[in-house]
């Protein structure tokens, strides 16, 4: 099992993305959220093949389902990121590490 708690930054909305894969290819999710939108995204979110996704870039189903679903403000959202940095992980096409933005006016 693979966890990812994403901290969305100034909306205040954090997530939990669990990827699971039994065969290190076909990731599952459960995604729970605080915020409206990525409970919309999580309705039926898709299993998917890491490695399709992985060959598909940004035209893989992750990225379909999410431009179906956030739109606007929430094109900037690094929730989409962290889904998918799971699924790399949930089928070992990457090692667990910690990611961060951090965003300063200077």
């Amino acid at each position: 099992m693979t966890k990812a708690t994403i901290n969305a930054g100034v909306c205040g909305f954090t997530t939990t993305v669990v990827a699971e894969s039994d065969d290190m290819q076909n990731v599952r999710f459960e995604i729970v959220s605080d915020c409206e939108n990525i409970k919309r995204l999580a309705d039926g979110f898709p299993q998917v093949d890491g490695y399709a996704e992985i060959g598909a870039g940004f035209d893989g189903a992750i990225h379909q389902a999410v431009r179906g679903e956030l739109r606007g403000c929430c094109s900037g959202c690094i929730v989409p990121c962290g889904i998918f940095k799971a699924m790399q992980v949930a089928a070992g096409l990457a090692l667990p590490a910690a990611a961060s933005i951090d965003i300063t006016r200077e």
